[in-house]
């Protein structure tokens, strides 16, 4: 199994997060600002051309107001133009120095925001990517990965708290505009997976769009972090076997499970909505799987704290249902999967609140 060849040879590019205003409409906002303080000062002299005197010719024109506030402004002050009555030099005072600092601060919080600011989210980003640690990894961006990333947030996942990856770039501004943080980087090299601290997060989903780049990027995932769960799409049966021999902890097949529903439809109107709203956060129930609260070691699966209904335990890694005798007491690291009702992410979150209990 490999990756085309241009994909093997693409460049990392560094982690990055959506800003909040474009480039464009933050540089229209602060010169429009400018524009508009000078031609506010340009009208309030023009106003008060009496109390100016022009050395040259002793008449102040339209143009010589325009030239004494540009002047005034960048404090060059050739002094061929004056404020000579009180009210002239008070006006100077009291409106235009203001609008000159005004207008200085905009201008080097211009140069700041572009040079400056640009240097600092570099070194920002930078410190987020070393920084990371209990985050949810997104290798693949295409239809399985986006929809994954969206449920995700829906469900209450922060989505700075979530890091995609992906060779194109217009899939990835989509990630960016969602929130995560983003990387235009081959999934499947080592250095790029260090690089977003693979070792360190919570889970990693991956959708490539192909069984064979899916596969190796199991493989070299599961070699740079034994012990963090892998969850991998795959679109043919035979493969799934394979997937887990990589190491994948979960394989998900979109094809078998788009059958389930379909087969569920058959035998009831309702089954296949049902298992829909089973598996979305929009829906009226929701499927959680997680680790047994301290306090309920001992009490029947029957009996949760959250008030959910036990459907299965897992136990050394074997699964039991809810009507078998292992699920008569709950044992410590029993891992429970439980149907409850949740309208909400937030909803989602307090049920799990106490999860590490």
């Amino acid at each position: 199994m490999r990756l085309s060849q241009s994909n093997a040879q693409l460049q990392r590019e560094p982690l990055r997060r959506a800003v909040k205003l474009p480039v464009w409409a933050d540089v229209g906002i602060r010169l429009g600002t400018a524009a508009t303080l000078i031609f506010v000062v340009i009208m309030i002299h023009w106003w008060d051309r009496d109390g100016l005197v022009d050395n040259l010719d002793g008449e102040v024109s339209f143009l010589d107001v325009i030239y004494f506030t540009m002047i005034s402004i960048t404090t060059t002050g050739f002094g061929d133009i004056a404020p000579v009555s009180d009210r002239a030099r008070l006006v100077e005072g009291l409106i235009v120095t203001p609008v000159r600092v005004l207008v200085l601060f905009i201008f080097v919080g211009t140069a700041y925001n572009f040079v400056i600011k640009r240097t600092w989210e570099k070194w920002r980003m930078n410190r987020i990517q070393e920084s990371l640690e209990n985050h949810v990894v997104v290798l693949g961006f295409g239809v399985s990965g986006s929809e994954a990333v969206a449920e995700l947030i829906e469900r209450g996942t922060d989505p700075s708290s979530i890091v995609v990856l992906d060779g194109n770039s217009e899939r990835l501004a989509l990630a960016e505009a969602m929130g995560c943080n983003v990387m235009t980087a081959d999934a499947s090299r080592d250095e790029n997976l260090i690089a977003v601290k693979i070792d360190k997060a919570r889970t990693v989903l991956v959708s490539a769009g192909r069984d064979d780049a899916s596969i190796l990027i199991v493989l070299t995932v599961r070699h740079l972090a034994p012990k963090t769960p892998i969850s991998v799409v795959v679109r043919a049966a035979d493969n799934e076997l394979l997937a887990r021999q990589a190491g994948a902890d979960n394989v998900i097949n979109p094809v078998r499970f788009t059958g389930l529903l379909l087969a569920g439809s058959a035998q009831g109107a309702h089954i296949a909505e049902y298992l829909a709203d089973l598996a979305s956060v929009t829906g009226r129930v929701q499927l959680i799987e997680r680790p047994v609260r301290q306090t309920e070691v001992g009490r029947p699966l029957s009996e949760l704290e959250t008030g959910g209904r036990g459907l299965r335990i897992y136990r050394d890694g074997i699964a039991f249902g809810y009507w078998e005798p292992e699920a008569e007491a709950l044992v410590a690291d029993d891992i429970i999967v439980e149907i409850a009702p949740c309208s909400s992410g937030e909803d989602l979150a307090e049920i799990l609140e106490g999860e590490s209990a």
